[in-house]
Order: structure tokens, then sequence, then C-alpha cells
């Protein structure tokens, strides 16, 4: 065998018993009459020793010829060490060698494979390979394994089956765009890539499989940033026989599960938030309730003055930021120029200092007296010693904006703490969402998302007030989840269909397959999908996904390593039938 124990396993208690490890040379230290050489594996370091009084000749040759990465084997003895490391597990002992055998030489690695490296984000994606040997890679992966298991165990305990369903599909209308795969067999037609298992998991309801779950790949060709890949993860359930307290009873218990099990953290409380007060309040649909902040709505104490911005704005609408009466103007000015950033696109920003001893000064004083100002603070909850932000215009915009704002004070405040965590379900979302430019509507979940009891009706007479019968899992401010009871019977999602703008042919040729198995007997039945990369980089403590991905992909959707995508060969693109028609960019 290569080894009897691995590099990070040997204690103070194995002294005296001969070893075996294998594993990458750290790094090396060559005193002429004694080497050092740190051996390196997945589980921990181990400190070899080479002395000349105690080892041969050819052995400290050959140990003098180790370089960074060599992968090599090693027999030998457990010795205390004499100088020991507290900093590492193994720091009491080291390996006094008496055999090496060198497995296999390297080439010195582009950066070094250390905690702290010299390499930069796009040499390490080139060389993922190397980057993975780094603990915080190498632990990111381990502990999305430990999420993996957990998730599996709660659900299996549960009752969940675990089911496959198909990569190879068909394409179907669902918020992005599909990646396509040219079929061989089946000259000029695609497959596309599941956006999300979503009807197969309906038609296992339809099947009698009343509690499905699958962690499975799901493919959206979207523009890509931090948190996003063009290829993710989804901790994927379905159950039949369901409403919906009975799907946020079971993934809360899961959360809680998770939350408990991976950092040992117990929460017990999950508030629920009405999207519409969840926009009202803080701007967006994903809160991040860790921290107040909490918007207050000022057209009724801000828009009776002469002041043209403010009376002329759909919204006007600010937060009290603590103690930020004492920022000086520079650190004010600094803020303004933040939100007049073209990534967020506010115009200006009107500001008011609460000073201690109860006075307000402003950036409009000339428009509004103390009096006026007073009801601002009473209104965004601002006390003595706190800064309110004000921003106004298009209420869609300026909600947004304001968000931006308030997690960027959060950030620089320190209130955004990694070991905190505060979940929170958002119900009661809108079925449909307008489309400014078409004028038309689009489901905001997607279109077999059930209205709210009672609420059908509506579709025809006001489509914008319907609301839905779904629900977002928020945590530290970033959905993890989001799912909906279906619709279950072929009626009502006709209904749904001709108010999205399908025809009866369009919609029997995009999911005649899901209308024809509601004929024959579909229980009611919804579900909830896990974003498994996001969650993991939460529990982890971090915001982006990356590091929890064994090889992802760059900003621009390509995978450095292999370089793909790649261009193909005559002889592929003629055995599929595809001709390349590619316009050159201007």
């Amino acid at each position: 065998m290569y080894r009897s124990h691995s590099c990070g396993e040997l204690r103070a208690s194995h002294i005296n018993t001969e070893v075996t490890l294998a594993g990458w040379v750290q790094k090396s230290r060559d005193k002429g009459f004694m080497i050092w050489v740190d051996l390196r594996d997945r589980y921990g370091i181990t400190q070899l020793i080479f002395d000349e009084e105690r080892t041969s000749k050819d052995l400290m040759e050959k140990a003098k010829t180790l370089g960074r990465e060599f992968v090599i084997q090693v027999k030998g003895t457990v010795i205390e060490r004499a100088s020991k490391n507290p900093n590492i597990e193994t720091g009491d002992i080291e390996v006094l060698v008496s055999e090496l055998n060198i497995l296999n030489e390297a080439k010195l690695p582009p950066f070094t494979i250390e905690d702290e490296t010299d390499g930069g984000e796009d040499i390490r994606m080139k060389y993922r390979y190397l980057d993975i040997r780094r603990n915080p890679v190498k632990n990111s992966l381990v502990f999305r394994h430990k999420v993996s298991m957990e998730v599996r165990k709660y659900l299996s305990d549960k009752g969940f089956i675990d089911v496959e369903t198909p990569y190879l599909i068909k394409s179907t209308p669902e918020g992005a765009r599909d990646f396509l795969v040219p079929s061989r067999m089946n000259a000029g037609q695609f497959y596309a890539l599941p956006q999300s298992p979503q009807t197969f998991k309906q038609l296992l309801m339809v099947g009698g499989m009343d509690k499905y779950f699958q962690i499975v790949k799901c493919f959206r060709d979207e523009d890509l940033r931090a948190d996003r890949q063009p290829e993710f993860t989804q901790i994927d359930c379905e159950m039949a026989f369901v409403e919906q307290e009975d799907i946020l009873e079971i993934f809360e218990g899961m959360t809680r599960h998770l939350l408990k099990e991976i950092n040992g953290v117990e929460v017990d409380k999950f508030p629920r938030m009405s999207f519409d007060d969840a926009m009202r309040l803080y701007g967006n649909d994903k809160p991040d309730i860790r921290f107040g902040m909490q918007f207050g709505e000022l057209n009724e104490v801000a828009q009776h003055k002469e002041f043209k911005v403010f009376n002329e704005a759909e919204l006007v609408v600010g937060i009290a930021v603590p103690g930020g009466a004492s920022y000086t103007r520079k650190e004010i000015d600094k803020l303004i120029d933040w939100v007049k950033r073209p990534q967020v696109g506010a115009l200006g920003m009107v500001y008011v200092k609460c000073n201690e001893d109860g006075s307000f000064k402003s950036s409009v004083d000339k428009f509004y007296d103390q009096e006026d100002l007073a009801k601002w603070a009473e209104t965004t909850g601002a006390k003595a010693g706190d800064l309110i932000c004000v921003l106004s215009g298009k209420t869609s915009k300026v909600r947004a904006q304001l968000s931006a704002l308030r997690m960027e004070l959060a950030e620089r405040l320190g209130l955004r703490k990694p070991d905190e965590f505060a979940p929170l379900w958002v119900v009661d979302f809108p079925l449909l969402e307008l489309d400014e430019e078409t004028g038309h509507y689009h489901a905001m979940h997607h279109p077999f998302t059930s209205p709210k009891p009672g609420q059908i009706e509506l579709l025809d007479t006001d489509p914008g007030a319907v609301k839905a019968n779904a629900y977002d899992l928020v945590l530290n401010g970033n959905e993890i989840g989001g799912g909906s009871i279906r619709i279950h019977d072929k009626e009502t999602q006709a209904i749904m269909f001709k108010h999205l703008g399908f025809t009866p042919e369009e919609a029997k040729e995009q999911f005649g397959f899901l209308m024809d198995a509601f004929e024959y007997g579909a229980p009611p039945h919804g579900g909830l999908a896990f974003g498994l990369d996001r969650l993991v980089a939460i529990l982890g403590g971090q915001e982006t996904i990356r590091d929890f991905i064994a090889f992802p992909k760059n900003n621009s959707g390509r995978d450095v390593m292999i370089d793909a995508p790649a261009t193909i060969d005559n002889d592929q693109l003629q055995e599929l039938s595809i001709q390349l028609n590619v316009q050159e960019e201007a």
C-alpha cells in the first residue's frame, strides 16, 4: 500500500511507530547536515526529517533533489519533534525517513500552493487542479460535501425519494435562454439542457412519487456574476397532497437542521413577510433582516414645499444610518458619488444630520424647516446621532437604488456578520409581472405556479393584482430557495397559458405532454428548489460561490482550464447537419 497513515493523522501517541506516508512536497529546507520536508495530503501536513547522523548518504542526496509539489512516498519512524509547531495538529512529531520513493516529479507551480497565495484569480482558474490543493478551496469542497450529505440525510429521513430526471429535454420557455444540444440522429432538431426539472417533478407527482428530491445540475444561458454560473446545482423537491404550510414546515425544518449540524447555530424563528412589504420596507424581495435601516416613505411629509425634485417624484424614500451624523461632508459626498455610479443610477441624494442636541442640518435647509425634518426623522426611525439618506424618483428604480445603498452602508458598518443567520419567508408574490417594454405580462416564477385560491377570476379584470401561491426562503439577504403550489388541473393551466400569451396551439406544442398528464388524475402538489451553490456559500460565511464549485466558469462563461467553449471541426458539424453563420462583431 502507498500509505499506512494520512499526513494529518500522526500524534505523540504514534512515537516509535513505523509508518508509510504519501503526498506532495509542500516545501523543503536544506541545512546541509539536516533536511526537513513538509509532506502534504488532503488531511494535513507532516514534517519529515533526513539527518546525516541517522540517514544514509544516498538517501540524503536523494532528498536534496526534492522540489515543490513532487509526489513522494516515504517510510520511516515517528519521533518526537525537537521544535514543536503548535499551529498544525501534527506539530508534536516528525518522521525520520528510512526510505524515499519519488512517485512523480513536478514542474515549479505557477503560484504558491499555500493558504495565502501569490496567484491571481485568472491564473488560479487556469490551473484549478493546483488551486484545489490549497486549504481554502479544498476545505470549501469538503464543506459542500458535508452540506449535501446532511440534505440527503434529512430528506431521506422524511420519506423523500431521490429520482434522476433527464438532461436532454425539449426547449420550453421558462424565463432564461436554453443551452441547446444538436441531435445527430434527428437532423435539424435540438435537445435543450434543463433550466430546472420543473415539468418532470410534476410528472413524478402524477406518477404517485409523492415525495421527490434530487441534487441536480441545471443550465441557464444568462449573464454571469459572482453568485451565478451557467451550470448550477439545485436541491430540487416536490410533494403531493400538500398545501403551502406543509412545504414551508418541511423546508424550514431542513434549513434549521443544516444551521444546527453544519454551523452549530439554533434558529427558532422563521418570520414571514409579504412581497409587498419586502419591497416597501427594504426595496427588494430578498431583504437582509440581520440589521435595521428599514425604508421610510416620505411623500406625505416632503412633497408640500417648493422642492421640485421631490414634488415631481413618484416616491420619496429614506433610511436612517446609525451614527451617521458624525460623517464629514467629504464622507457624505463620497456616498453621493456612490449612488450616482452607473451601477446604481441615482441622480443625487438628499441628507439630513440628526444632531445630538435634537436639531437637524440638511442639504435642503432652504426648503424645509426643523419641524419638517423632525417628521422625516420620525418616519425613518432616525435618532439623535443618525444620518438620514433620501432618494427620489420612479418607485421601482428608487427602491432598487436605496436598497443597494442600504446594503453598502451595512457592509461598511460591519452589520452583515457572516456568523449570524436570519432566515425569512417572503410570501404572496404577484402571479404575473408586467414587461414595461412590451406591455405584456409574464409569469414572475413560471407558468405552472398556482394563483391564490379565489383569485383566478381577477386574471380577466386586474391581472397585476393576482397573488401567487408562491414563496421564497431568504437567508442573510440572499434567496436560497423558492417554490410554489402548482396548478394541477388542465382547465386552470389552460387559463394561465392564455394570459401568458400562448395560443392553444402553442400551449399544446410546448406543454402538451403535461396537459395530457393532468387528465389522468394529477394530485394537488407543490415544491421548492434550493440553490445549493449559494446555500453552501452562505453557510460557509461567503458571498461568492466559485470556491465551493470544483471547476467553475469565469464571468464570460468560459472554463479557462480546458478552454471551453471551443470551435468544432467541420466533420462534426456536417455529421450534425449544422452550417455556421457567425456574424463578426463591429
